[in-house]
Formats: C-alpha cells, sequence, structure tokens
C-alpha cells in the first residue's frame, strides 16, 4: 500500500512552499486517486497556526469518503504524522487527532552519537519511554521509521525493529536516508526483516542516484506492506520514488499479468494522475520534464522509423500503455529519422486520405523532402510545415495522376 508524503517529504524540498489551500487540494486529489495514507505533515508544530492548520489536515483526511481499497487499512485513506522520537512531539500529535503516527528513529552510529548524542543503549531505553507515551496518549498505530539504515549495523538496526515490535509498534520502515542501497539490497533487507518481526514492513527510498523507484517497485515484489512515496518524488535533494511512477507500475503490472505479487492490489484512479501532477508541479514551481515517466509532455511522441512503423501497426508493441489511459495523447513527429510509415501515418492524422490521391505514393515522395527539411532546421516539423509540404509538392506534381483527386484549396 502507498504512503504519499507530499506534504511532509515533498515539501522538505529546497523552496517548496505549500499554502493550507494547495494542501487541501492536493488531500482530496491524494484521496480521489486511492492512496491508503497521507502523511500529511511533522508534528513539530511550534505556533497556534500551525497546529490549527495541521488539525483542519488532519479532520478533512479523516472525513474521507469510504472507498473501494483492498488492503489492511480497510476502506478509508488513513491521515498520519512524522515525528520525531520526542514525547513532546508525540503528545502533539495526538491533540491534533491523529491515530496514526510514524516515528523517526536513527539507527548508524553518526546519527545515534552526532545528533542525538546517545549511546545503542541510551537510545533503545529513550525509545521504549517515547512508546509509552504514544500508547498512553491513545494512538493506535505507531510506526518506526529506521533513518540511516542504509549505513547502519544491521545487528542493531534489527534490535531495534525487535524492541519496538515487542512493545507494540505496528510497522518498522525501513529508511535508505541516502539513497544507497540497490535493487538486490533491498530484496534481500526487506526479506531479513518480514521474515524476523510480527509488524508490517514499509520502506523510504531516497532518490540520490536514480533507484528510488526501482528499489520501492522491489520492495514490494518482495514482501513490504508499504512504501513513501510522493508526487513527482518531491523530497530532500533528489526526492523519492516517485507516486506516479509506483502506481502506474502497479496498475499495469496487474492489467497485463492478472496479478500482483504480495497480495498488492491496483485500484488507483490513474485517469487523474496527470492532473494531480500538474497541480503539485505548479504549487511547487517545479515544471514536469517532457520526459518524466508516466506524465511528460512527451513521452508518448514518435520520431523514429522503425518504431513509428511498429505503432502503425500496433500501437502496444512499442507502448506499455495507451497514453489516453493517463490523459495524454499520441505525437508521430516527422524528421531526420523518420520514414515512409510516420509521413503516412502523420498524412492521415492532419486528414489526408486515400480519397485524395494516391497516399501511399504520395507519403514515399516527401520522405527525402520531409528528412532534408528537418536536417536544415534542426527539429521535427511542425503541422503546418508539413501541410506547406505537401502543397508545394502538389502545385510541382499537379498533372500526375496521384494528385488527380485533390484541389489546391484541400492542402491549405
Amino acid at each position: 500500500m502507498l504512503i504519499d508524503t507530499t506534504l511532509r517529504e515533498g515539501e522538505q524540498r529546497f523552496g517548496v512552499y505549500f499554502d493550507q489551500g494547495t494542501k487541501k487540494q492536493i488531500i482530496k486529489g491524494l484521496i480521489e486517486f486511492g492512496v491508503e495514507e497521507i502523511e500529511l505533515g511533522i508534528a513539530a508544530a511550534t505556533s497556534a497556526d500551525e497546529q490549527r492548520d495541521l488539525a483542519e489536515l488532519v479532520e478533512l483526511t479523516n472525513q474521507a469518503p469510504s472507498r473501494h481499497l483492498t488492503g489492511t487499512l480497510g476502506t478509508k485513506t488513513c491521515a498520519s504524522l512524522w515525528s520525531p522520537c520526542k514525547k513532546e512531539f508525540i503528545k502533539l500529535a495526538a491533540k491534533l487527532g491523529v491515530n496514526r503516527i510514524n516515528i523517526g528513529v536513527p539507527v548508524s552510529d553518526n546519527h545515534i552519537q552526532k545528533r542525538l548524542k546517545l549511546s545503542g543503549d541510551h537510545l533503545l531505553e529513550h525509545l521504549r519511554t517515547v512508546l509509552k507515551t504514544a500508547q498512553d496518549a491513545g494512538i493506535e498505530y505507531i510506526s518506526i521509521g529506521l533513518e540511516d539504515l542504509c549505513r547502519a549495523d544491521f545487528l542493531f538496526a534489527l534490535k531495534v525493529a525487535r524492541t519496538a515490535a515487542g512493545l507494540g509498534v505496528k510497522r518498522v520502515r525501513l529508511s535508505d536516508t541516502v539513497g544507497l542501497f540497490s535493487p538486490l539490497e533491498m530484496a534481500d533487507l526487506v526479506r531479513k526483516f518480514k521474515n524476523t518481526l510480527p509488524c508490517h514492513i514499509a520502506v523510504h527510498c531516497h532518490n540520490d542516484f536514480g533507484q528510488a523507484t526501482a528499489n520501492a517497485i522491489t520492495a514490494i515484489m518482495s514482501g513490504a506492506d508499504f512504501v513513501d512515496v510522493s508526487v513527482l518524488g518531491l523530497g530532500e535533494r533528489a526526492g523519492i520514488a516517485a507516486l506516479e511512477e509506483v502506481a502506474a507500475y502497479l496498475y499495469f503490472r496487474k492489467k497485463h499479468a492478472g496479478h500482483l505479487e504480495g497480495g498488492w492490489t491496483a485500484h488507483y484512479n490513474i485517469s487523474i494522475i496527470r492532473e494531480l501532477c500538474e497541480l503539485v508541479a505548479k504549487a511547487a514551481n517545479t515544471p514536469i520534464s517532457e520526459s518524466k515517466p508516466i506524465v511528460g509532455s512527451s513521452i508518448f511522441a514518435c520520431e523514429s522509423g522503425i518504431h513509428v512503423h511498429g505503432l502503425n501497426i500496433d500501437p502496444m508493441l512499442f507502448e506499455p500503455f495507451s497514453p489516453e489511459t493517463v490523459g495524454a495523447k499520441r505525437k508521430i513527429g516527422l524528421g531526420k529519422k523518420s520514414g515512409r510509415a510516420a509521413v503516412l501515418l502523420a498524412l492521415k492524422q492532419i486528414g489526408i486520405s486515400d480519397s485524395n490521391f494516391c497516399l501511399e505514393q504520395a507519403a514515399s515522395n516527401l520522405v527525402a523532402t520531409v528528412r532534408g527539411l528537418s536536417r536544415k532546421q534542426g527539429r521535427p516539423l511542425t503541422e503546418d510545415e508539413l501541410k506547406g509540404l505537401l502543397h508545394n509538392t502538389f502545385r510541382e506534381n499537379s498533372h500526375s495522376p496521384l494528385f488527380a483527386k485533390r484541389t489546391i484549396n484541400e492542402t491549405q
């Protein structure tokens, strides 16, 4: 199941500030999309205004209508808050109305000694105290995140996790804080914790080396119960696993294979993912790359001859899913890499048909001209430029039987 942390991890990205109205829009979009849990922020708000705003977001999420979500969370999107491993913040989280909390627990020597100024034994004792505070506050679902696990001693991290599980923690989150794990290492780690602990396993994968989505999906396939994601992968430094990538992979993998490993489902409302990403991109002042997986504007644009030929036969030969599924459109570009099939398809797309003239031969005649003009321009041709070439070709071949059925006005 997916834990979206756009409003916590995502807003930690340098320069990203979401106002309260935007946060509410994002929450509504995430609920409609079907994520199982939304991490709404950090339970460390210092001012009365910040606490009021967080409480509003918790209430909005708690009022989400029941949906057909399959899994251990039931049928509603759940609200959660992240908290440092400190009693005062745990109490604040309970005051704000959440019954689900994610507590950060550093487990590497560097973080324990340099940040917390503690020993390993003192950390364990401190954790016991904090967990009791959370339970006494009435928080039903307590999760801990093993921070900087990628640079921690495995046996000590496992000891922390076992201690927490023994005290009633419902979930342990494996945090690849600086993105050092490879998919193979992630798979091994998830299996070891899954086979050892009686609670849910989650992962939080950073993208410092471009492996966040791969690690998140590998974790799912290896038995993880939850993965953290954010819209567009927003987060500290290079971000984390992207919601649109992980959710789309699950959705389309199930569609193609008929099932998913580990009991995962694929109920996500993929049709609104582009709209949701555009909302967050605008609010975060973060343009979406045209080649961004799932939602990039050019991911269904094709120019090379072999691929266009395949698309003309059957789009699924070179596309993993239909562009319409994610609110996109296919675009065939004409340029120096185009062949006859691309020109033929482009002519059809602008309304030229065999009822006008011999389309196959016309396409063949235009290929060299298209390639030459594209090389000169240093880019694919526009639709207007193609129409211009067609017009000029008509004029030059007005007495040819290939163009006998077409009038010059029809090319303008």
